[in-house]
């Protein structure tokens, strides 16, 4: 275990941030927590547990991977010989027995940069979007590529590669990922448990902005990646703007010289619920979550196309998007 070192990051994360800490804390000898000016004691939290803690600069705006830098920084400061690095979200636990299994995986494939396991919500019962982020972590194992925020990396193609983009403020995984697929790296996903993650997103309201961080991510990674041969996230981008903007302004707007036959567009939304309804039922999901899935994925797409609007509304004017927080702060000793 001396070979690997844990990077950790959080803002207002309570309870949470304590159940992630305690998850790694004896199972890895070097962990580095970064805060992002939390207001719950988070910060006395982490060094009570005997973790080292990196405070940034609040005069520099927050994001997480600028977060994931400076402790990957301050990782490498106290332990150089590192020849692995475990990311992992405050709001996220270590299951029992990933470490030895991301070191195995690793050792064996020296073509990996990154190796990453099954994210599965630890409350997914609590609200129907909790549930909605549970199903959204069951992606594709083997090849794949992208990773999540908790991920184990080689710390010589993180570095190769530059580290995470400190000026996203979201997509930093994925637009790292490119960078490092570039440099012949590959990045795997086993069969394994990996991490217990809570969402606790209970409101409309959160789930609205969540998505329209997402969506200014897609905008952010196309803008960036976009004219490369793979394409970063043009696809999606397209998507978006198609059913978030699109088709509802050529509905409303031709109303008038189409004497209303316009409106017909407006079936398109719940063919594409349907669309989407039998395509989680082909994969063993219940009616519930079926539709569910279905009928958010569509109705996601405003707040997504508000982030993409967001994204380049800003970038007319030279100015950089705060970060997007859509979770309550939750107090220490208060569970979620």
């Amino acid at each position: 275990m001396a070979r690997i070192g844990l990077v950790a990051i959080g803002r207002n994360e309570g309870e949470r941030l304590r159940r992630s800490l305690l998850s790694v804390i004896g199972k890895i000898e070097h962990i580095v927590y970064v805060d992002s000016a939390s207001t719950d004691g988070s910060v006395e939290l982490a060094r009570s547990l005997g973790v080292n803690v990196v405070e940034l600069d609040p005069a520099k705006p927050f994001a997480s991977p600028r977060s994931r830098n400076e402790g990957f920084d301050r990782l490498l400061e106290i332990a150089p010989e590192l020849e692995y690095v475990q990311f992992v979200d405050g709001d996220c636990e270590l299951v029992e027995g990933w470490i030895e299994r991301g070191i195995q995986e690793l050792d064996a494939q020296p073509e990996f940069a990154i190796v990453s396991g099954r994210r599965q919500e630890r409350f997914p019962e609590i609200s129907v979007y909790n549930r909605l982020a549970d199903i959204e972590w069951d992606t594709p194992l083997g090849e794949v590529p992208y990773c999540h925020g908790d991920a184990m990396m080689r710390v010589a193609a993180f570095k190769q590669a530059g580290g995470f983009n400190p000026t996203l403020i979201g997509g930093g995984e994925p637009e790292l990922c490119v960078r490092i697929r570039r440099n012949g790296w590959k990045i795997f996903r086993v069969d394994a448990p990996m991490t217990w993650h809570d969402a606790d997103i209970h409101r409309f309201g959160q789930w609205w902005k969540r998505n329209v961080r997402v969506g200014h991510a897609y905008a952010e990674g196309s803008w960036l990646h976009g004219r490369s041969p793979e394409r970063h996230w043009v696809k999606e981008s397209r998507s978006i703007w198609l059913w978030g903007l699109v088709f509802p302004v050529l509905s409303l707007g031709l109303i008038w010289p189409s004497q209303g036959w316009s409106l017909i567009l407006c079936l398109l939304y719940p063919i594409q619920i349907l669309r989407l309804f039998l395509g989680m039922k082909g994969k063993g999901y219940g009616n519930q979550d079926a539709f569910v899935y279905g009928w958010t994925c569509v109705i996601g797409k405003f707040p997504l196309v508000q982030g993409q609007l967001k994204f380049y509304w800003n970038l007319l004017r030279g100015k950089k998007t705060k970060l997007v927080e859509y979770k309550d702060v939750t107090p220490l000793g208060a569970d979620s």
